[in-house]
């Protein structure tokens, strides 16, 4: 397992990225399955340093590490923010035009749907959002 801890902030989202991808890139991951991977890293790290903290500021730990059978990635995502469990909300009804649909919840969407497994957890003061993608 490897961790990184980044004040929750976009400006870090770089750094974010970089160390998840030069973890892909040890596992010669897929172009795909990396961009895939990206966008969910993106979207799930913006929302931390967007609504965690605020308005203050705090820190967001990232865990990756590697699962053997079948290969793949497992992202770990802890804060000690307001709880607030993402997966709780109800999907977004995507059969509705924009203009018709509520704002909001369209990016955990995209990322449950993108990954293989997505789960969340309030434990010792944490929120812990695990996203698991296979390397096909």
């Amino acid at each position: 397992m490897r961790e990184l801890i980044v004040e929750a902030k976009d400006e870090n989202l770089d750094e974010v990225l970089d160390f998840v991808n030069k973890q892909l890139e040890e596992l010669d991951c897929p172009m795909k399955t990396q961009i895939s991977v990206d966008v969910a890293v993106e979207e799930i790290f913006v929302n931390i340093s967007h609504y965690a903290y605020s308005p203050g500021k705090g820190s967001a730990t990232i865990r990756t590490e590697i699962i053997e059978d079948p290969l793949g990635v497992s992202l770990t995502f802890l804060d000690h923010g307001i709880p607030y469990d993402p997966l709780a909300k109800e999907d977004p009804d995507i059969t509705l035009s924009a203009d018709d649909r509520q704002i909001g919840g369209l990016g955990i969407f995209m990322v449950k749907k993108s990954m293989d497994d997505v789960t969340y957890e309030y434990k010792d003061g944490h929120n812990i959002l695990t996203i698991k993608k296979n390397i096909q």
